[in-house]
């Protein structure tokens, strides 16, 4: 097979699945990985696909969003999201004091969230908070406020409420996320709930799938520097890994379950 075949073939699978992974084309084709890559950087240099950390992806790609009102008990959970959610989860330690961020990712956290030390949970999230009951290792806070459709609580109340508490760590994740402009989510009032409780943590751990790196939402939340680490997918372009790394954050890209 002559290569502008094989660049042929990966680019119509890349279409058809919206991604690619090296592990694919290596034994679909018989080739290193080291050919490969240079496979996909070809490609990507012809402005057809982005490469990722084990491949490539469409450059089409968009996330799946969420409904407004969220069915945890019915919500598909994707892969990525769920290694994200375990590795997150291993950086709580014995007593800590840890901000919980509601929606997807805090209710897929839940299961991963120690059993066996004790320390203190705060979340915005109803539905979170009552997932909490049956940890009897955990002390959970919920802050207080007007209750949104999701079942989230971020407004002026819900903010000052977390602005008299310190956090060992916090998980954040938003709506996008550039090396340029930063953190960014879909309104004020999130943004400024996130602020608060970014500035009263000592720890700050951001965690975003690889579909929402390389967006920008609508409103900043703050710089990429804010935060200490940052956890995403194996989708995750790598130009943007390394942007992010520029900038001084420890970047852990999740492998993709065999």
């Amino acid at each position: 097979m002559f290569i502008e075949e094989r660049h042929q073939e990966i680019l119509d699978t890349i279409k058809a699945n919206g991604k690619i992974t090296i592990a694919e084309i290596t034994s679909k084709y018989g080739i290193s990985d080291e050919s490969a890559r240079r496979d996909l950087r070809l490609l990507e240099q012809k402005g057809v696909c982005k490469r990722t950390h084990g491949g490539a992806i469409s450059i089409g790609q968009v996330s799946v969003r969420p409904p407004v009102n969220r069915d945890f008990d019915k919500m598909p959970i994707f892969d990525n999201y769920r290694e994200i959610s375990r590795a997150a989860a291993k950086n709580i330690k014995e007593n800590d004091t840890v901000y919980l961020t509601g929606g997807s990712f805090g209710h897929i956290m839940i299961s991963f969230l120690p059993r066996d030390i004790h320390y203190t949970v705060v979340v915005n999230s109803v539905d979170i908070g009552k997932e909490l009951r049956d940890f009897e290792n955990i002390d959970v806070y919920i802050a207080g406020g007007k209750m949104r459709q999701s079942g989230s609580l971020v407004d002026s109340l819900a903010n000052e409420f977390v602005s008299r508490l310190h956090f060992d760590l916090c998980f954040i994740t938003g709506g996008g996320l550039t090396a340029e402009f930063g953190l960014s989510n879909g309104t004020d009032e999130t943004a400024t709930f996130q602020r608060t409780v970014i500035k009263n943590s000592r720890s700050r751990c951001l965690i975003m799938p690889s579909s929402k790196i390389g967006v920008d939402s609508f409103m900043k939340v703050c710089d990429v520097d804010a935060f200490d680490s940052i956890i995403t997918d194996w989708d995750c372009v790598e130009d943007q890994i390394t942007a992010l790394k520029e900038r001084g954050v420890e970047v852990t890209v999740v492998e993709e379950p065999k």
